[in-house]
C-alpha cells in the first residue's frame, strides 16, 4: 500500500547531533517546500548568511543563540521563528541542538 502523505512519528529523532560539526538531512522536498533537519554539536555555528526564500526555524532540542538581522535571540525547545527572504541570520549552538528548517519556495 502506498501512502499519499509523508509522516515522521518523532521528527526530533531524525537527526542525532554529532560529537563535532553540523549534520544536515533533507527530510522532504517538493515544489513548494524543503524541510531540512540540522544536528549541531555544542559550540558549533553557522555563520551569517541569507536565504532567497522565506524560512521557518523550529528548535526541537537543545539551546542556541540565533542572530536575526541585528537582533540576538535565545532559542530552546519549542522556539519557532519565521524569517522573510534575505534576512541575514546565524546560529550558535550552546548545547547539542536539533533544529528543523522549512524553506518556503515562491509560487509562480
Amino acid at each position: 500500500m502506498s501512502r499519499s502523505f509523508t509522516m515522521f512519528a518523532d521528527i526530533g529523532r531524525e537527526v542525532e547531533p554529532p560529537a563535532e560539526g553540523v549534520l544536515t538531512r533533507t527530510l522532504f522536498q517538493d515544489d513548494r517546500i524543503k524541510v531540512v533537519a540540522f544536528g549541531f554539536a555544542p559550540g558549533e555555528t553557522l555563520s551569517e548568511h541569507t536565504a532567497t526564500m522565506p524560512a521557518i526555524v523550529h528548535v526541537l532540542q537543545g539551546r542556541a543563540r540565533l542572530t536575526l538581522g541585528d537582533e540576538p535571540v535565545e532559542a530552546g525547545p519549542g522556539t519557532w521563528i519565521h524569517m522573510p527572504a534575505h534576512l541575514p541570520h546565524s546560529v550558535a549552538a550552546q548545547t547539542s541542538v536539533v533544529m528543523l528548517l522549512l524553506l518556503i519556495k515562491p509560487q509562480p
